[in-house]
């Protein structure tokens, strides 16, 4: 359409082709489009009723940026649709759609857009503003959109200083009941309540200040607003109880760059009316950089998560250790290789995963996940449910 009315006004005299011309490179534009076909099979028998063991699955994810006044505004936009048997995870969403302008030091951006903090590699006890989308990944690195104003004053010399306005909430979705990794009452996301009278229509707020010392990367956040996590009461008979808390919730994370180590901490104090805690996870993770000069890296990482509430914390890690090795073979085809492990320091439940991909063509990459639930205790709140559900994934992506 916008090709017509730019030769009908040629046509008619208004503008000349050296204009239209110089229009055109005021703006940029990309776009990207990625195409995921997906199978996971979960090897042992469902504990639970019309739960399924093969799950094909189709994906698109297109992208999409505008940009113009030399770059110092834009318009980003990423969607994502999934068709999978389980129809939860049959869903589609809007990552990101944002207006952003820079000027100087400061940066404001309006609508729905992802933000990530923390620096951990097992748990990401500080990243609270988006919500988690529970039904695309087991270990919560997948989020929803959220829409929010944020504005950032960057300084050399204090930091940079972020702002949020978060006008609503996305409630987190649950496997369906043909869907794996669900506990044995199906959860409807229309069934979780909130504590605010407001309901996801709560306005939220948060702020948060980084900076560097040296060596040290620094961040100081808090947020106040509905919670992203719900809590769930669980009833002797199967029932379960649900709802989205009021909360302030101060974080502290922390890097530390020295020579091969990096030193990695995050921790958070939680206020409900429910319940106050305070969690944390830290460690370390070291590199043996260019092995026998075949230029592979080969990362070796460890960490301790503590979460004061125990054996209710949704994450289900209140007393683990993770441990694990990263790989990176640095080839012309991005082959990549994570081993890790779960270890509970209470009790005998091990969780064992591996994540690899490579480039097969320029525009083609294939992965593998594997995760493996081995003698997970009858205790444990979360874990119980999934102790049947170890499975691997496969996946071949195209972008276009």
């Amino acid at each position: 359409m916008k090709y017509y009315i730019v030769v009908l006004l040629m046509s008619l005299g208004l503008i000349t082709q050296a204009q239209t011309e110089k229009k055109k490179k005021k703006f940029k534009q990309e776009f990207e489009l990625e195409i995921e076909g997906e199978y996971r099979y979960f090897f042992d028998d469902a504990a639970f009723p019309d739960q399924k063991d093969h799950f094909p699955a189709l994906s698109i994810q297109p992208e999409y940026s505008l940009s113009w006044n030399r770059g110092r505004e834009s318009i980003n936009a990423i969607g994502f649709l999934r068709v999978d048997q389980d129809d939860s995870r049959t869903h589609w969403d809007i990552r990101e759609l944002y207006y952003q302008k820079a000027k100087g030091k400061w940066e404001l951006s309006i609508g729905a857009k992802k933000v990530y903090w923390g620096v951990a590699e097992s748990n990401h006890l500080v990243d609270v503003i988006n919500q988690t989308d529970q039904v695309e990944t087991f270990d919560g690195e997948e989020k929803l959109g959220q829409p929010m104003v944020q504005y950032s004053y960057s300084t050399d010399k204090y930091g940079t200083f972020d702002l949020f306005y978060l006008p609503y909430h996305r409630r987190r979705t649950f496997a369906g009941k043909y869907g794996r990794l669900r506990f044995g009452e199906v959860i409807d996301k229309d069934d979780i309540k909130y504590e605010s009278a407001a309901e996801e229509f709560r306005q939220d707020f948060a702020f948060r200040w980084s900076h560097y010392f040296g060596i040290m990367d620094i961040g100081v956040s808090h947020f106040y607003g509905s919670g992203r996590e719900p809590l769930f009461a669980f009833k002797p008979n199967g029932e379960i109880n649900s709802f989205y808390p009021v909360m302030n919730q101060t974080g502290l994370d922390l890097q530390i760059t020295h020579s091969a180590f990096l030193w990695k901490f995050e921790t958070i104090y939680r206020d409900t009316e429910s319940q106050d805690f305070f969690a944390l996870v830290g460690g370390v993770e070291y590199t043996f950089s260019n092995i026998k000069k075949k230029g592979i890296d080969i990362g070796v990482l460890g960490e301790y998560l503590y979460d004061e509430r125990g054996k209710y914390a949704l994450s289900a890690l209140q007393n683990d250790v993770f441990f694990g090795s990263r790989i990176a073979f640095n080839d012309s085809h991005d082959t990549s290789i994570l081993f890790g492990g779960i270890l509970d320091l209470d009790k005998e439940t091990r969780i064992v995963s591996v994540e690899a991909s490579r480039r097969i063509r320029n525009s083609v990459t294939a992965e593998i996940e594997g995760r493996f639930f081995s003698k997970v205790d009858s205790e444990e709140l979360i874990f119980s449910n999934f102790k049947q559900d170890s499975f691997l994934r496969i996946s071949i992506s195209k972008y276009l």
